[in-house]
């Protein structure tokens, strides 16, 4: 029996499902197919990938295969980095929706702020929205100081950031930046690729609440109305991160589990962004 899961209303006054599945790296044989009728079939409704993530037409047939109609989902796709300095966005916006086999996506992100081109990017997003291929659009990896310059150039505020966030690298700043501009938080590697699971003030958490510590570290993040996307092709895991919306954590555990923050980015930059200013 499947659950429905909250939705955030974003800034487009479009609804944005608060957990979703990440399919980065999942990339074996029809595993990315497994991972979404999984999901689907637990409740989930969202679905983030990217052309990067060289998974795309997989995304594609598993939506094909799933229990619901297209128009209940909620799917995420990403412009890399190459298309926007060869200023191909659309052509590559255009592969992706080919490689989906959709007619539109529900939210497409610039991957990463390159610098030169990412105000070029966003005004290339800002068309694809309104030919209505795409139903928002919004960025991803952008700091303070990337939004602030899109602000100058552009009226229209992106609908989501999504960044890496967990109790290793909360981004309280950031995050309480956003919220201020209207944007929608959400994170990825939201379990820290697992490296905070077996730290103390989560696991006697987990034992206090009777659940686990990648519930623990999720529940940290949505009470803050940070929405997450972790990653599994786990049917079990799957099940079990979606677990995470009949408790509360106390306002004082949850001050304990900020005290864990140490800045530690668990998700590499591509070769291509090091040193451009994102952090």
């Amino acid at each position: 029996m499947s659950q429905k899961f909250p939705a955030v209303t974003l800034n487009d006054g479009k609804q944005m499902p608060v957990l979703g599945l990440g399919v980065y790296k999942s990339l074996g044989e029809g595993e990315v197919e497994r991972a979404i009728v999984s999901a689907v079939n637990q409740g989930y409704r969202l679905i983030d990938t990217a052309s990067v993530y060289k998974n795309e037409d997989g995304v594609g047939r598993g939506i094909m295969n799933c229990s619901v109609p297209r128009e209940e989902l909620f799917v995420t796709t990403k412009v890399w980095n190459n298309a926007q300095r060869m200023n191909d966005v659309e052509g590559a916006f255009q592969r992706s929706l080919d490689r989906l086999k959709l007619d539109y996506v529900d939210l497409y992100l610039i991957h990463w702020p390159v610098p030169g081109c990412y105000l070029q990017t966003w005004k290339a997003l800002e068309k694809i929205q309104a030919s209505g291929r795409c139903r928002s659009i919004g960025v991803s990896n952008f700091e303070e100081t990337h939004l602030q310059t899109l602000f100058e150039t552009s009226g229209i505020v992106p609908a989501v950031n999504q960044i890496e966030c967990h109790p290793l690298w909360n981004r309280k700043t950031l995050a309480a930046y956003c919220r201020q501009q209207g944007i929608a938080v959400q994170a990825y590697a939201p379990l820290a690729r697992g490296l905070y699971l077996n730290r103390e003030i989560i696991t006697q958490l987990a034992e206090k609440y009777q659940r686990t510590p990648a519930q623990i570290g999720l529940r940290y993040l949505v009470q803050q109305g940070i929405c997450v996307i972790p990653k599994s092709s786990n049917p079990a895991r799957i099940a079990e991160n979606a677990r995470i919306f009949d408790f509360a954590l106390s306002d004082l555990d949850m001050a304990l589990i900020d005290s864990m923050d140490e800045q530690f980015r668990s998700a590499s930059i591509p070769d291509d962004m090091i040193g451009q200013g994102v952090h």
